[in-house]
């Protein structure tokens, strides 16, 4: 049982306001006339046991929520492929939460990466989910 609600009559967004793609995507998200739970993650420390579910929920590893493509990673950290446990990678995100790879919506038990704001009004779960 995970601690992030999954509830099918609202949709939940990890998104981090500072970002183009956050704000564009929390505008698409709260035009959608839904219950909406916005976590902005510049303003809210997600915990480590968080984004382990998100990450599961994703079908991906932590790492791969980390944007090593982005500017700020790569003054931080290098451009070389860092070979990290997934500890170093929480502690990656938790101070340096801009470096989402991209927003994540979850409707119900679906978790979904928004890569292009306009991906979230195409959902069909928007429609199908009962919110």
């Amino acid at each position: 049982m995970g601690i992030i609600s999954k509830d099918t009559r609202k949709i939940t967004l990890y998104y981090h306001s500072a970002t183009s793609l956050g704000k564009q995507t929390y505008a698409y998200v709260i035009s959608s006339k839904k219950h909406v739970l916005a976590i902005d993650i510049a303003k809210t420390v997600v915990t480590g046991t968080q984004w382990v579910e998100l990450a599961d929920g994703l079908g991906m590893e932590i790492a791969d929520l980390v944007n090593k493509d982005h500017s700020d990673f790569k003054t931080k950290f290098g451009k070389g492929n860092l070979k990290l446990g997934e500890d170093d990678w929480l502690k990656i995100l938790k101070n340096n939460s801009e470096l989402l790879i991209c927003p994540i919506v979850i409707i119900g038990g679906k978790f979904i990466p928004i890569k292009t704001p306009s991906r979230f009004v195409g959902l069909p779960e928007l429609d199908s989910s009962g919110i």
